[in-house]
C-alpha cells in the first residue's frame, strides 16, 4: 500500500480589513515550479478538478498541501504537491492571480 499525506491549511480569510490573502508566500510552486492556474466562474468545476488531482496524487504517494476555501471549506483553492514542485490552483478572485507568461 503506497504512502498518503494530506495537509490541510487556508490561506486566505476575511477580515475587518477584507480579504487577506497569503497564496503569493506559501505557495513556492508558483514561481519556482509549475503552477497550473484555473480560471471559470462559479459552479465550472473547478473545486471538483483540484479535488480530484488531490486524489490522484495522493494515491501516487505523494504529500500534498490540501488549501481550502475561506468562505466554504468543502472547495478546495489549491492543491499544492512540493515534491514535484507543482500547484494546482484557483485562481479567480478573491486571490485572482495571474500568469507572469502567459502562453510561454
Amino acid at each position: 500500500m503506497m504512502h498518503e499525506t494530506k495537509l490541510d491549511f487556508f490561506l486566505g480569510s476575511l477580515s475587518p480589513s477584507g480579504f487577506c490573502s497569503y497564496f503569493r508566500k506559501a505557495l513556492p510552486s508558483l514561481t519556482d515550479g509549475t503552477a497550473i492556474l484555473l480560471k471559470g466562474g462559479p459552479g465550472c468545476g473547478k473545486s471538483t478538478l483540484l479535488h480530484k488531482t488531490a486524489d490522484v496524487l495522493a494515491r501516487q504517494g505523494e504529500t500534498l498541501h490540501i488549501i481550502h476555501c475561506a468562505a466554504d471549506p468543502d472547495s478546495l483553492d489549491a492543491v499544492p504537491c512540493p515534491a514535484r514542485a507543482l500547484a494546482a490552483v484557483d485562481a479567480t478572485p478573491p486571490h485572482a492571480l495571474e500568469p507572469e507568461y502567459p502562453a510561454a
